[in-house]
This record gives structure tokens, C-alpha cells and sequence, in this order.
């Protein structure tokens, strides 16, 4: 250890207290971010006077006691580590105000300029009142007292203070270890070597044990392995389901099992209510004996799905309370079954399982969410959707003269066909309709599909890999139709009243004008009058004699005028041939021009494709690396919340888009679920093209995991040509192979005629004596 350096425990120095500052710091932030509780905004919420979307708001809005409780104990906790935060800056504060800004004149309350007298009389004021020995005394400050008179008055004190701002002098460098004194007393080395055992070899493996016990039971999202097996069973077993078949196996999730799920409740009351309720339910399937369908847990779960699918009446303390969970749990639960069926599906194209899933059987788990979250059967009208509206005002809905079935129908009526619809409603009932569907999503779907290559992107070859690029632009319903509403009014009224102005000028011009005749009138007989004769008519036999006449005299003067040309013509050929010769010579210098700038015509050309080449592959680089950047990010689960009064908490938009072949029943890429669709966002599907050439028709589909109706189709189509032979030849490699055997062939030469740079003197002799 060098000389003037000492360590030791600080258990109440500065050290310590900087110790316990940076380490509340570290604590305090993220906890603070992560579990303060996070207030909600009563005026973002949808507002809407249904009665189901009110039980679902004052429920929302009112938590369970346990959470409140949690709630409350978490901002305690909080707030007391902020508190004791600020005491600790504070007392900080306080010491390096005391230790680092030493001033004598400031502790003793004189001037800089005060006399000796001055300093000792007032030395004695406060030294009577901070001495240990008095009620009021305090230890460190009539210490500082002390040392702040003897740096005014005391010579060697003075020097020192003037020297090294301090009268002690120079002092030791001091290293505060920020640990607590006690932790090195031999008195509790016993209590230590325990404390330490019981952290870190009893306690921490504990907790990590328990930790990895628990979470390797769920997958990524959060669903039970054994659950997931359990879907790879029956979509196997049953290649083709249909809808009530996919509700069974959701049923039958071990999420609803109280052996796997502490949080399902069985209540003595089940054993009284439920086969009440599975009486008013048709079509349940309660006779099927499969395992684990036919378990008691699976028909609790079924037949309260199919209770929240029919919008049944359920007593609110008990079985609404196991239908409010069971319904939360669905949407993942879901998604883990879209996904198990899209990896059955790839599993069968390579051969690894005999049976392929249809179509039909993904689609019919992605209708399971939508149908849930509005609480609707897959063959009810997506009407029932809106808020008030009932299976008896849905007649008011079909007409004659335009029957509406959708929402987007509804939206593009005129205000008075709207209230026509919706007579039956009052005026506050018809506002939370409109407000509802203004806010229903319109996606506009693109879709451009290329073969991603540098010679030709347009050719689709066999076995080529087809990528499918979809973007998507969300946009409210009330944005898109009212436009579109209000240019049609305009339009119409426009048509009116150009109408009308028309009609006005034909009554007034009618007023006063005599009807005239008109041109080709009808003769007496009925018939119409003969039109005029055409100018171009045939001549007649006169004037064609006449005609030859006139050319027999005027090739009897030719021939004269052309005995008395032909001497000038010589003349005239001679002065041409001249002329003809400069022009050639012109001609030839403005040719020679031309040229020219065609070819630095064509070099821009070339250079500008080049530039525009340039820009295009950056542009496609840079968006590779957005893409990749977004990747790396993460999906956002933010997009919109959806109006779902009989799902028990907020739900957000999430949608599927995939490709699939129609006429097949299959599917040919995995379906990508989209989270994050807020205004703009653009998705990438990429399949093999078939092995034989010759046209295929895709779809491109965009379904919904919230909304009824509001799914999209979009058909392509593949021109499949034959795929491009292997290379076997190739100018760079026959210009690789000769520059290869110049090289062979030189270095032959140098062999045999050339000395090398590592001949010796004696090789060279010894090649002399033998010639």
C-alpha cells in the first residue's frame, strides 16, 4: 500500500450515501416506468348509450379488488423511493457543501478584513453556543468552530490554509469502501457466512428453479406446450374441419383446466346452472366421446362459447364471470391454432405427413376470433355488429330497390335513404350508429408480385421464387364515404338543376316560335323527297371524245418543243454535274454531323439509363435495409381499438393476409398477422412457383380478426414459363481458361530459354562444360 493512502468501511460518510443513491437510481427508473399504473382516458374511449357497452365501461372502469389493492401498494412503494431518493441528494448536497468549501470567515461569521479581537469575540459567542458541554452543542460544528479560528489566528494554521485550503495541511488520500463496518466484525461473522448462504445458495436458485419450472411450460406467446399438442392432434386427425368442429378443439384448450390454470374457478353452482344452460343450447355435440372433448372442463368451456356466440342472458356472479375469462383467453389461443395449421400445411408439402390440412380449415379458425369478439355466428349479418341494431330492425334493412347487407352499403346511402333504414331507431340511437360505422376501418389493399432477380424480375420460370407484395392503407369508413357522398349530392343537384334551366328554355322558346318545317319533308305520297345528285358523275360520250382530241394536239407539241430543247440539255446536264459534285462533298460533312451527335445523343441515353439503374437498385437497397431495421425493431401491438361491447376487455385491429390457390383448396404461403396497421404498413409473401409451366391463379386474401365483412380478395395470375438451362460454358470462364494456358505457356518459355532469377553461378558452368 503506498504511503498516506488509507482504506476503511464507510458505514456513514460519503461514500456510503453515494452508494445508496446510484443504486436507488438504477431501481427507482425502471420501476417507475414499468409498474406505475397508468391512468386512462375517458375522453378517447368510444362513447356509445348501449346498454352492453355500458356494463362492459363500468367494468372496465371499476377493477377487482386485488388489482386495486396492487395498484395502490405498487405508487406507495414508488413514492417511498423517491422520498428517501431526495433525503439521500439532500444530505449530499449538505456534505459536500461542509467538507469541500472550507472558508474560515464564513463558519465564524466575520468579515474578511476583521481584527484579531473581532475573531475572538465572535469564536467565543458561537463556541458557547456549539460547545459539547452545553444543551445546544454539536460535536462537528464546533470542531469546524475550532479549526476556522485557528486558521485566522494561529500562524503555522494560516500558512497551511493560504497553501492548501485547509489548516490540517495536506492530508492522507481517503478510500471509503461503501459497505456497512459490522459486515468485517468478527463478533457477526457467523450472522454473515449465513446471510450469505441463504441469498445466494438457497434463495436465488429457488427463485430460478421456480422461474424456469413455469415458463417452460408456455410457448412465445404465452399458450401451454401441452395445449399446442393438443392442436396439432385433432388438425391432424381432421384435415377438413368446419366451423363448429374448430370451436370444439378451442374448447378443449387446457388453458380452461384448472389442473393447468390456477385461475379457472369451479363453483358448486356449475353442477345446477351449466346443464340448465346446455339444454337451450342446439347443436353442442354433448354426445361426442372423444377425450378430452367429452371432459367436464371442455363442456363449461363449449357450451359458454356458444351461450357468447347466441348473446345469451348468463347470471352475473357466476357463469357471466367464467364466460368473461374464457372469451379474453380466445384471441391468442386462436393464433396459436391459425399457426399450427399453416405449419401442418408446410409439413405436408415437404413430405414429413401423409395428411394436408385444407383451405378450409384455417379459414374457419380465423372466422372463430371475429365471430368471438362480436359475439356473432359465422352465418348472422354483419349488421348486428353496430350498436341497436336487432334481429327485428334488420327488416328494415331489405328493400326492393336496394337491399342492405354490409356496412360500407349502409354508409354509401344518401342521410335520408339512412334514416329511412334506421326509422326504427331514436335520434340518439341513429348518432351512436353513424359514429360507430365513421369509425369502422376501409383498407385499400395493392398488390404487386415479382421474381426477385437482376436480369429479368418480370418472368415468372419454374421453381422460381414468387415474391408477393401486399401494401395496405387504412383509412376510417366515415372519411372514405362521406367524400364520396358529397360529391354524388353535388352531382345530382347539379344534374337538377341543369334539368330544370333546360326544360325553362324549351317552354319559353316553345312560347313564342312558330314550329318550321322540316328539310326533308314528306311528299304527299308519304314518301321522302329524293336527295341531290352527287357532283362526281360518270361522263358521257361526248366529252370523252373531246377529251382524246386534246391530247392528240398537245403530244404533237411536245415532240417539237423537244427537237428545240435537246441542245440545251447538254449544257444543263454539264452545270448540274457540277453542282451535284459540291453538294455530295456538303452532304457528306453534315452526315459525318449527324452521326456524331446521334452517337453523343446515345451516350447521354446510355448514361441517363445507367443514372435511373442506379437510382432504382438504391432505392431498392434502401428499403431492404428499412425493412430490416423494422425487423430488428419488433412488431408493435398498437393499432386501433375495436368496437367490441361484448368482449370483456380492449381489444386492438390485428388482420391476415396469405396467398393461397382456391381452385386446389390450399394454401401456399403461412398467413402473416399484421399488428401495427395504424396508417400504412406493407408485407412481404413469398412462395414457390409451380414445376410445370403454363398459367396459375392465385388469391391474395386479407382477413380480419375483429370485423365481420370486411375481409378482401385479390386474384393473380402466373404466365409459368419453362425453367433456364444450368450454364455449362461461359465467355468469362473460356477467357479465364486461355489467359490461364498464356500463362502456362510463358512460363514454359521462361523454362526453356530463360534463366531463373534463382540460378546459381555452378548451374550455369555446369551447363557450358556440357554443351
Amino acid at each position: 500500500m503506498m504511503a498516506g493512502m488509507k482504506f476503511e468501511y464507510d458505514e456513514s460518510g460519503s461514500t456510503f450515501f453515494y452508494f445508496l443513491t446510484s443504486f436507488l437510481g438504477l431501481v427507482l427508473l425502471p420501476c417507475t416506468f414499468y409498474f406505475w399504473p397508468a391512468a386512462t382516458n375517458e375522453e378517447d374511449q368510444e362513447k356509445d348509450c348501449c346498454e352492453v357497452f355500458q356494463r362492459k365501461h363500468s367494468r372496465l372502469k371499476k377493477p377487482e379488488k386485488w388489482k386495486g389493492l396492487r395498484k395502490n401498494t405498487q405508487r406507495g412503494l414508488i413514492l417511498v423511493g423517491w422520498a428517501v431518493m431526495a433525503i439521500l441528494v439532500y444530505k449530499l448536497q449538505q456534505f459536500d457543501y461542509e467538507y469541500a468549501n472550507f472558508d474560515p470567515y464564513d463558519i465564524l461569521g466575520v468579515g474578511v478584513g476583521s481584527s484579531v479581537a473581532e475573531i475572538k469575540k465572535a469564536y467565543r459567542k458561537q463556541s458557547l453556543v456549539y460547545h459539547p458541554d452545553k444543551p445546544t452543542g454539536d460535536e462537528r460544528k464546533f470542531m469546524r468552530l475550532n479549526k476556522a479560528y485557528l486558521a485566522l489566528t494561529d500562524d503555522d494554521a494560516r500558512r497551511n490554509y493560504e497553501r492548501y485550503g485547509h489548516p490540517d495541511g495536506p492530508g492522507a488520500m481517503h478510500f471509503g469502501i461503501a459497505l456497512p463496518s459490522w459486515i468485517v466484525e468478527k463478533e457477526n461473522s457467523l450472522w454473515v457466512l449465513g446471510l450469505y448462504g441463504l441469498v445466494f445458495m438457497i434463495a436465488l436458485p429457488t427463485v430460478v428453479a421456480i422461474w424456469w419450472y413455469r415458463s417452460s411450460k408456455f410457448s412465445n406467446d404465452q399458450v401451454l406446450l401441452d395445449t399446442t399438442q393438443l392442436y396439432y392432434y385433432f388438425f391432424h386427425k381432421t384435415p377438413h374441419m368446419v366451423f363448429k368442429r374448430a370451436l370444439m378443439v378451442l374448447a378443449a384448450s387446457l388453458e380452461f383446466e384448472k389442473g393447468h390454470n390456477h385461475e379457472i374457478v369451479e363453483r358448486p353452482t356449475d353442477n345446477v346452472e351449466l346443464p340448465q344452460l346446455i339444454k337451450q343450447l342446439p347443436n353442442l355435440g354433448e354426445k361426442n366421446k372423444e377425450r378430452p372433448l367429452c371432459f367436464a372442463y371442455s363442456m363449461k368451456a363449449r357450451s359458454l362459447l356458444h351461450a357468447h356466440l347466441s348473446r345469451m342472458k348468463l347470471p352475473d356472479n357466476t357463469l357471466d364471470q367464467d364466460r368473461l375469462y374464457i372469451v379474453k383467453c380466445c384471441p391468442i389461443l386462436i393464433q396459436e391454432m391459425v399457426t399450427c395449421v399453416s405449419q401442418l400445411i408446410m409439413l405436408a408439402h415437404a413430405g414429413r405427413i401423409a395428411r394436408l390440412p385444407s383451405l378450409d380449415t384455417i379459414e374457419a379458425c380465423m372466422k372463430l376470433s371475429s365471430n368471438i369478439v362480436q359475439a356473432l355466428w359465422d352465418s348472422k349479418n354483419p349488421l348486428l355488429q353496430l350498436p341497436h341494431v336487432t334481429e327485428e330492425s334488420l327488416r328494415h334493412f331489405v328493400s326492393k330497390r336496394r337491399p342492405v347487407k354490409t356496412i360500407e352499403q349502409l354508409l354509401s346511402l344518401s342521410s335520408t335513404e339512412r334514416h329511412h333504414v334506421l326509422r326504427s331507431l331514436s335520434e340518439e340511437e341513429f348518432n351512436d350508429v353513424m359514429i360507430v360505422c365513421r369509425k369502422m376501418p376501409k383498407i385499400e389493399m395493392n398488390v404487386n408480385y415479382e421474381v426477385v432477380d437482376d436480369d429479368d424480375s418480370g418472368v415468372f420460370t419454374a421453381g422460381a421464387i414468387v415474391t408477393v407484395t401486399v401494401n395496405l392503407r387504412r383509412r376510417p369508413m366515415g372519411e372514405v364515404y362521406e367524400h364520396t357522398l358529397q360529391e354524388t349530392e353535388q352531382r345530382l343537384d347539379g344534374q337538377e338543376k341543369d334539368e330544370e334551366s333546360l326544360a325553362l328554355s324549351v317552354g319559353k322558346k316553345s312560347g313564342w316560335k312558330k314550329p318550321q318545317p322540316k328539310k326533308g319533308g314528306k311528299s304527299k305520297g308519304g314518301k321522302s323527297q329524293p336527295q341531290k345528285k352527287k357532283q362526281h358523275q360518270q361522263p358521257t360520250a361526248k366529252k370523252e371524245e373531246e377529251h382524246q382530241e386534246e391530247k392528240k394536239e398537245k403530244s404533237k407539241k411536245n415532240k417539237l418543243a423537244g427537237s428545240q430543247q435537246q441542245g440545251q440539255r447538254a449544257e444543263v446536264i454539264e452545270e448540274k454535274a457540277d453542282q451535284d459534285t459540291d453538294e455530295d462533298d456538303s452532304a457528306s460533312h453534315s452526315d459525318e454531323s449527324l452521326a456524331e451527335e446521334a452517337d453523343t445523343e446515345s451516350h447521354r441515353d446510355d448514361k441517363h439509363a445507367n443514372t435511373a439503374d442506379d437510382d432504382a437498385e438504391w432505392e431498392r437497397f434502401q428499403k431492404g435495409l428499412t425493412k430490416r431495421e423494422k425487423a430488428l425493431e419488433g412488431k408493435s401491438k398498437m393499432s386501433h381499438t375495436v368496437h367490441c361491447p361484448y368482449f370483456p376487455d380492449d381489444k386492438q385491429e390485428y388482420w391476415w393476409t396469405y396467398v393461397c390457390d382456391r381452385k386446389k383448396h390450399m394454401l401456399s404461403t403461412a398467413p402473416y398477422q399484421i399488428t401495427n396497421l395504424v396508417d400504412h404498413e406493407e408485407v412481404q409473401l413469398k412462395f414457390t412457383a409451380p414445376q410445370k409451366p403454363g398459367i396459375y391463379s392465385y388469391q391474395v386474401c386479407l382477413r380480419s380478426d375483429s370485423y365481420l365483412g370486411l375481409d378482401q380478395n385479390q386474384d393473380i395470375k402466373l404466365d409459368v414459363k419453362e425453367a433456364r438451362e444450368i450454364p455449362t460454358e461461359h465467355p468469362q470462364w473460356l477467357e479465364c481458361t486461355s489467359d490461364e494456358d498464356d500463362d502456362d505457356d510463358n512460363e514454359i518459355g521462361k523454362d526453356d530459354g530463360e534463366d531463373s532469377e534463382y540460378t546459381t553461378d555452378e548451374e550455369v558452368t555446369d551447363e557450358s562444360d556440357e554443351e
